[in-house]
């Protein structure tokens, strides 16, 4: 693992003009503090802000740490990378957390097309993966039929949508995702509690009894108190297909468990040089190599989306429903792995040891290895043991 925690690896491409804002555990704080990545250094932002929640919530976060003098170095940042490695780490030293704490964790679902028609594969066969090759043939051709290759151009809710869910309902194929896909209305749930994600290096979980799951890599918006979108990082929502594909009410079980939900490696601000239209033409890479050797590579553009970002976050946070700590929005996945892993037509799952990496030009890479849910570390520090942590070091 240690060999993709490297400057090199995880930053992102312009990393010089880039404000990154990291969460790292300091051992002589027996806690966590946000910290700025300048240069090739690490340094302590808890002057200005105790949170990374409190840091997004200045008016200008880019100003305040620019003005911002004698930072506490916490460390260069190479050797703070490679002891985020978590069988390899040395827990007297600094190493990088998922870069959000007291945000509520929210994702999009259904956002791209491909993504799309897999959730409709995996609703058909009740989450049997044996299925899925023959659901996939079938759908596809009353896809092509009815939508062809245009299905990707239809605005969610216009009239050209509507005709089409007409057309597959007549087909006897119409679906839950097809409605939050092409409808009106956007899929929005709650990926994870506050606290919860893991960063980059750590262990991602699947729950012991999932024979069918997958990764998904994503861009993450981080979104403030009062609506505003302030920075963007990386982060994989690992998938349960098997369960959730038996009924959509399992959604919670497949998507919420422990070290399910990785963000990272550290949240990119907007700034002169990264702003949202960086996001909707951001690329993504994913990358998964096996213990027994299997490569699985792929690539998507965010250009692809069926929904704009701000429809997403829009969807998310308003009159309605706030954020008084704001959140982290995933904006969906286009990745739904079929390649053949081990037997014909039972498509890709995941195997214990594999090694997960997310990549994008301008946010960097994110690397995780699988493990079970129940075999990881349990998630023990959450918000009243930071509340505690930061009032016995005078931060609040």
């Amino acid at each position: 693992m240690k060999n993709r925690l490297t400057i090199a690896a995880c930053l992102p491409a312009d990393r010089s003009r880039a404000t990154l804002i990291a969460r790292v555990h300091v051992p002589e704080q027996r806690g966590p503090s946000p910290a700025l990545v300048r240069d090739d250094a690490v340094f302590d932002l808890s002057r200005i802000a105790p949170t990374v929640q409190a840091l997004l919530e200045i008016d200008d976060p880019v100003a305040a740490i620019g003005a911002a003098r004698a930072l506490p170095r916490l460390g260069a940042l190479a050797d703070i990378l490679a002891n985020s490695a978590e069988h390899e780490r040395d827990s007297g030293k600094p190493w990088l957390l998922a870069p959000c704490d007291l945000q509520a964790i929210k994702a999009s679902g259904v956002t791209f097309v491909a993504s799309l028609l897999e959730r409709v594969i995996e609703e058909q066969t009740r989450g049997d993966a044996r299925k899925a090759e023959s659901a996939r043939q079938s759908i596809g051709a009353i896809i092509v039929q009815h939508g062809g290759s245009n299905l990707r151009e239809i605005r969610p809710g216009s009239p050209q949508a509507r005709a089409v869910k007409e057309a597959l309902i007549a087909q006897g194929i119409w679906s839950q995702y097809l409605e939050v896909g092409i409808g009106p209305d956007a899929e929005i749930f709650t990926k994870g509690q506050p606290m919860s994600a893991v960063g980059t290096g750590a262990e991602i979980g699947i729950h012991p009894q999932s024979a069918w799951n997958n990764p998904e890599p994503e861009v993450v918006l981080a979104i403030d108190a009062m609506r505003r979108i302030v920075g963007a990082t990386l982060g994989n929502d690992v998938n349960l297909r098997d369960f959730e594909g038996r009924s959509a009410l399992l959604l919670g079980k497949a998507k919420d468990n422990n070290a399910s939900c990785a963000i990272g490696p550290f949240i990119r601000l907007f700034d002169a040089h990264f702003t949202l239209d960086d996001v909707r033409r951001a690329e993504i890479a994913l990358e998964v190599a096996g213990p027994e050797g299997f490569a699985l590579t792929g690539a998507s553009s965010m250009s692809m989306i069926s929904r704009d970002p701000t429809a997403l976050a829009a969807e998310a946070v308003s009159a309605n429903h706030q954020y008084p700590d704001g959140l982290v929005l995933f904006l969906g996945t286009a990745f739904a792995p079929v390649h053949d892993r081990d037997e014909p037509g039972h498509g890709f799952t995941h195997k214990l040891g594999d090694v997960v990496t997310v990549r994008s030009p301008s946010l960097g890479a994110l690397s995780n290895r699988v493990n079970y849910c129940d075999k990881i570390a349990p998630w023990s520090f959450g918000v009243i043991d930071l509340m505690r942590n930061l009032s016995a070091r005078g931060l609040i």
